[in-house]
C-alpha cells in the first residue's frame, strides 16, 4: 500500500462503504461501541488486503470481510447466540438494496464459488477460501500450516485460473 493511487481507491470504498459496514457490525452486536471498532477492524483489514484485491466484486469482498468480524467477535465474546454466515447475510439482504442487485450478487458469489470448485488442488482450496470466505493469506497460511509466500502464490495462480475460465464461460454464452 501507499501509492496515491491506492489511497485514493482505499478513500472510495470508504466512502461508499463505511455505512453499510457500520450497519452490519451494529446489527450483529447490538451495540454502538463494538459496532464502530468492528467497522475499524473491517477497513483496517480492507487497507492492509488492498494490494492483494483485484478489483472485482468490492461489495462482496467488503461485506465479507466484515461479516467474518463480527462472527470472530462473537465466537471471541462467548455471546449467547452465535449468527452464522448466512444469517449475517441475510441481515445485510435487509439493508435496502433492491431485488435485482441482491439477486445479481447472490448469483456473482454462486458463480465465483462453482468457478473455484473447477481448479484443481491445492488452488481449489485456497480459492474457496481466499475468494468466496474472503479469508487473507496470512489466515489460510496460519490455519493449513503453509508458508504464507507459497500461500500467496496459490492465490496470485489460482485468480489467473480464474479470470481464465470467466474468459472460457463468457465466450461460451456468447455462442
Amino acid at each position: 500500500m501507499g501509492t496515491i493511487q491506492e489511497e485514493s481507491y482505499f478513500q472510495h470504498l470508504l466512502t461508499t462503504y463505511e455505512k453499510l459496514v457500520y450497519t452490519i457490525c451494529f446489527r450483529a452486536t447490538g451495540n454502538q461501541f463494538d459496532a464502530e471498532d468492528l467497522t475499524q477492524d473491517t477497513f483496517l483489514a480492507v487497507y492492509k488486503n488492498l494490494p492483494a484485491f483485484d478489483g472485482t466484486y468490492e461489495k462482496a469482498w467488503i461485506v465479507k470481510i466484515a461479516s467474518n468480524k463480527c462472527l470472530d467477535f462473537q465466537k471471541s465474546a462467548g455471546r449467547r447466540v452465535q449468527p452464522t454466515g448466512e444469517e449475517l447475510f441475510l441481515q445485510i439482504e435487509d439493508t435496502g438494496n433492491s431485488p435485482e442487485q441482491q439477486y445479481l450478487e447472490r448469483e456473482a458469489r454462486e458463480g465465483i464459488r462453482r468457478l473455484c470448485e473447477r481448479l484443481k488442488e491445492p488452488y481449489q482450496s485456497i480459492a474457496v477460501c481466499h475468494f468466496c470466505q474472503g479469508k487473507t493469506a496470512a489466515e489460510i497460511a496460519r490455519e493449513s500450516g503453509k508458508n504464507q509466500k507459497t500461500v500467496q502464490t496459490w492465490i496470485y495462480r489460482a485468480r489467473g485460473m480464474l479470470k481464465k475460465l470467466m474468459r472460457e464461460e463468457e465466450a461460451r454464452c456468447r455462442t
